[in-house]
C-alpha cells in the first residue's frame, strides 16, 4: 500500500487511555474519531508510535480522495507529542498533513474554532505536540466543553464527564467537529475556519 505524504492526511484526536476517561470532557478528540470510524466502516486499529492507528482508507469522492489515517496517542495527555512524532517521522508527514483535534475549556460548550497555528493555549497535549515537533504550524479544531463552574479545580473538570443537560450539544458538536475534518481533508483548514469558526 502506498502511503506518500503528498496524498495522506492524518488526523490526531486527543484523549487519555483507560476506561476511567473514555466519555470525559478531556477525551473529546478521541469521540470525534470515533465517528469517523463509524461513518467510515473503520477496522480496529492497530498499536503503533505509542497509540492506536486507525487505517481510514481512502476518503472523499472518486477523483478527488485522500487516504486517512487517524491516530489516538495512548502517552497520556501532557505527553502526546513523542506519539506525533514517531508517526509524522515513519510517514514522512510534514505539519500541513496533520490535524489535531482537542478539547477546550476556554470555548463555550458546542462551539467549534478551527486554526491553522498558534500556541498551545493552555491545553497541555496540544503544547507537548508543539514542544516535541518544535514548530506551532499544525493544524487543529478546538471542540468548545466550556469552562468550569467558579470553585471547581481545572483539572477534575476536564476529567469529568458531562451532565446530563450537556450530552446532547457535545453529541451534537462532535458530529459537526467531523463534519469538520472531512472538510479538512477534501480542502485546507481555510475552508475549515471560514465555515466553522463563530462570528463575532
Amino acid at each position: 500500500m502506498d502511503y506518500q505524504h503528498a496524498q495522506t492526511r492524518f488526523v490526531v484526536g486527543l484523549g487519555n487511555p483507560g476506561r476511567r476517561y473514555a466519555r470525559t470532557r478531556h477525551n473529546v478528540g478521541w469521540l470525534v474519531l470515533a465517528v469517523l470510524r463509524k461513518r467510515w466502516a473503520v477496522a480496529q486499529g492497530k498499536m503503533a508510535f505509542g497509540g492506536e492507528l486507525f487505517d481510514g482508507g481512502p476518503v472523499g469522492q472518486a477523483g478527488a480522495q485522500r487516504r486517512v489515517m487517524l491516530f489516538e496517542p495512548h502517552m497520556y495527555m501532557n505527553r502526546s507529542g513523542s506519539a506525533v512524532k514517531g508517526l509524522m517521522v515513519f510517514y514522512e508527514a510534514q505539519p500541513r498533513d496533520v490535524l489535531v483535534v482537542l478539547d477546550d475549556m476556554a470555548l463555550p460548550l458546542g462551539t467549534l474554532r478551527a486554526r491553522a497555528s498558534g500556541s498551545g493555549g493552555g491545553h497541555n497535549g496540544l503544547k507537548d505536540i508543539l514542544k516535541v515537533l518544535t514548530t506551532h504550524d499544525i493544524p487543529r479544531v478546538r471542540v468548545g466543553i466550556g469552562p468550569a463552574a467558579a470553585g471547581t479545580d481545572g483539572v477534575d473538570y476536564v476529567l469529568g464527564t458531562f451532565a446530563p443537560q450537556e450530552l446532547e450539544i457535545i453529541e451534537e458538536t462532535v458530529e459537526r467537529a467531523a463534519d469538520a475534518v472531512e472538510d479538512w481533508i477534501a480542502y485546507d483548514i481555510n475552508r475549515v475556519m471560514d465555515k466553522y469558526n463563530r462570528k463575532t
